[in-house]
């Protein structure tokens, strides 16, 4: 038997589900999470869910890993501090950036400018120069560039980035100093070439994502290398991988060159998580609602694909780097609820508790009224769960929120349900920015809520959407952990090409993603792929001549063969049109190819549920009463373990287990499906 582990690290906890390859049958287990050394929270984990699966470290064939590190990095403020070397005359790239300033009117006067990775006083300038074509107009000066790099390194540089002016062309320059940086800087300063990062026009973008992709990489290498020598030493053997913002899995060597592309490694296991579920129960269009503790995680599949996008933002930092089109709203367990003085109308968020002391309810120090309290005091969480493994303080929670109340001159429940209401809503319109906003309908999909909240609220937020069924996934709260488990290895390229179209031929394109390819499947291959598992992808980005942005649309060999460039230009015009209402009569522009690489996806079944009668009353753990529509309601609590396939469970009722907590509202009917996902729809009537 081989196993794969999916392992997610949170900020409160770290999630781990162990998954057999022949039989689908899966272990999960959290374990918190420890913010010093997040490897050693990690072995904790394994060592308790292979103990409790009966499994030996070394029969672990696959280590797939989702990881925050990178982002934390960028979001503390805590990357390296980065040299830059520039081409002569461009030293103030980073500062002059573009002329965007986020916000409403006047924003700028308010706007404090985020201050650039790579300070100004540690960048220089090098002569030498490639024109647009890639041909050399000034040789490089390789005696200023030495004492360019004694520069930096007196000043401490940690990381060094090279960007110069149309190395996306030619990087052969960019090469050289890098051959050079290796000599005066040694090993121990990793270097960052642009050409090799994102080999696109548009110098600043370019700079932008080598600059992150440098200031990150000493935190992401210490971390790899760290986390895979303990591995080592608890005797797992397997392969370490680690998983891309766009839902991709990558080596852990590649990650410690190129650890840009797993800034939104954390948000892409939900997403690829749902789609594993999706493809186990039958649906295609999907709406991801992944709430946890402080935020909300929000991403729509269509026909089994994810929306992709060509930047990953990540605070201020918005860089060239393919990602999922995951949005994030502070909406979650630990929202605190207020009432300002100045308005007196209820808030909820976007400052969270967080994990210490946390909701007033886990009887942790916590004071203030969170949504978490809300659901308890409501009775959406049953204050005695699973028997009593886990006690809730409802008492607590009651008096944090009667000051909601009292600030309101409303009773107790309604400013409970305020506080639920308000949070839906949030989620509500997180969900409207990556569907109705995008040219969706959300009534052709289904609302998947997952996370350690998100199941609680996902029924109110399917009625909000008119988005049916509202579903409930087998182990919800640690999704993530499965999506890392259950994807496949990525690798992309890309290539600035800025042609008119009608001035390309199927020909020209052809040349040049045949090139492409045969470069992304190498790497794979090198990363152990066997050359029959690899299939290869390609993308292209179109605009009308004169447009600021592109549109990407995802093509084949046999579609340019079939349909020819007009029909591509075509698909350019329908999906422009419903992005944004409108064509206009210019010619287009062929921007940027990108080639893409793809693994084999794991054939992993999910196991099937046994079948039951339709009757759940063997898991009724007791009766209970809630607070919904206004008014106090009788309800059922479920153990979720003993539920079966085709059993029925009218609303309103409750759904416990281990990771999560499943609300089943008044006027809707919950069924459980083939593989133990509970599908919830409205009543007929209702």
């Amino acid at each position: 038997m081989t196993y794969r582990l999916g392992v997610d690290v949170g900020g409160t906890f770290t999630d781990l589900l162990l998954f057999d390859e022949e039989t689908g049958n899966f272990w999960r287990h959290k374990t918190p999470s420890t913010p010093h050394d997040s490897s050693e929270g990690i072995l904790n984990g394994v060592q308790a869910i292979t103990s409790e699966a009966g499994v030996a470290a070394k029969d672990i064939a696959y280590f797939l890993h989702g990881t925050t590190v990178a982002t934390n990095a960028v979001l503390e403020g805590k990357g390296s501090r980065v040299g830059l070397i520039v081409t002569e005359g461009y030293r103030d790239v980073m500062q002059i950036a573009r002329s965007f300033v986020p916000g409403g009117l006047a924003a700028w006067i308010v706007w404090p400018k985020p201050q650039p990775l790579a300070a100004l006083e540690d960048t220089v300038e090098v002569p030498g120069r490639m024109d647009a074509d890639g041909k050399e107009v000034r040789p490089l000066d390789e005696d200023a560039i030495r004492a360019a790099l004694e520069k930096l390194q007196g000043q401490g540089i940690e990381a060094l980035t090279v960007s110069l002016m149309n190395a996306y062309v030619n990087g052969a320059h960019e090469k050289r100093i890098g051959v050079i940086a290796a000599e005066v800087l040694g090993d121990s300063t990793p270097v960052s070439l642009s050409h090799e990062v994102l080999p696109e026009m548009q110098e600043y973008e370019r700079t932008l994502s080598t600059v992150a992709n440098a200031a990150v990489r000493p935190v992401v290498g210490k971390y790899v290398s760290n986390l895979r020598n303990r591995l080592e030493d608890e005797g797992l053997e397997g392969k370490l991988s680690l998983l891309r913002s766009d839902g991709g899995l990558m080596s852990s060597q590649k990650a410690e060159e190129h650890p840009v592309n797993i800034l939104m490694s954390g948000p892409a296991g939900g997403v690829t998580g749902a789609l594993w579920v999706g493809k186990n129960a039958g649906i295609k269009n999907i709406l991801t609602l992944d709430v946890g503790g402080t935020s909300t995680d929000v991403a729509l599949i269509e026909g089994l694909e994810p929306r992709r996008q060509r930047t990953t933002e990540v605070g201020h930092l918005s860089v060239r780097a393919s990602a999922l089109d995951v949005k994030t709203v502070g909406a979650g367990g630990g929202s605190i609820a207020h009432v300002p003085e100045l308005t007196k109308a209820l808030r909820v968020g976007p400052e969270s508790a967080g994990a210490v002391p946390g909701p007033v309810a886990y009887n942790k120090g916590g004071e203030l009224p969170t949504v978490t309290d809300a659901n308890v005091v409501l009775g959406y969480l049953p204050e005695d769960l699973l028997g009593g493994t886990f006690k809730l303080d409802r008492e607590g929670a009651k008096k944090a929120v009667q000051t909601i109340a009292d600030a309101l001159g409303i009773d107790l429940m309604q400013a409970a349900r305020g506080i639920i209401d308000i949070v839906n809503e949030n989620m509500f319109g997180a969900l409207r920015m990556i569907s109705v906003q995008q040219g969706y309908d959300p009534r052709d999909f289904a609302v998947m809520g997952f996370g350690g909240a998100g199941p609680l609220h996902v029924n109110a937020v399917a009625k909000l959407m008119n988005s049916w069924p509202a579903v409930s996934p087998v182990s919800p709260g640690v999704l993530c952990a499965l999506g890392d488990a259950t994807t496949r290895m990525r690798t992309e390229t890309a290539r600035s090409f800025s042609k008119l179209a009608r001035d390309t031929s199927v020909a020209d394109l052809k040349a040049v993603l045949d090139e492409m390819a045969e470069q992304t499947r190498s790497e794979l291959l090198n990363d152990g792929i066997p050359e029959g598992d690899i299939t290869s992808e390609f993308e292209v980005d179109i605009r009308y001549a004169g447009q600021a942005f592109e549109v990407p649309l995802t093509i084949s060999q046999d579609i340019l063969d079939q349909d020819g460039i007009e029909g591509i230009l075509a698909r350019f015009d329908d999906e422009h049109r419903r992005l944004f209402t409108f064509n206009m009569d210019t010619p287009h522009e062929i921007v940027n190819l990108r080639a893409v690489a793809l693994g084999q996806a794991p054939a992993l079944p999910a196991a099937e549920l046994a079948k039951g009668n339709g009757d759940p009353s063997a898991a009724k753990i007791r009766d209970h009463t809630l607070w919904m529509d206004g008014k106090e309601q009788a309800a059922v609590i479920y153990d979720r373990s003993k539920l079966l396939q085709g059993d029925i469970i009218p609303g309103p009722a409750i759904i416990t287990e281990m990771d999560s907590t499943t609300l089943v509202e008044s006027g809707c009917t919950a069924t459980v499906d083939h593989v133990g996902n509970i599908l919830i729809n409205p009543n007929e009537e209702g």
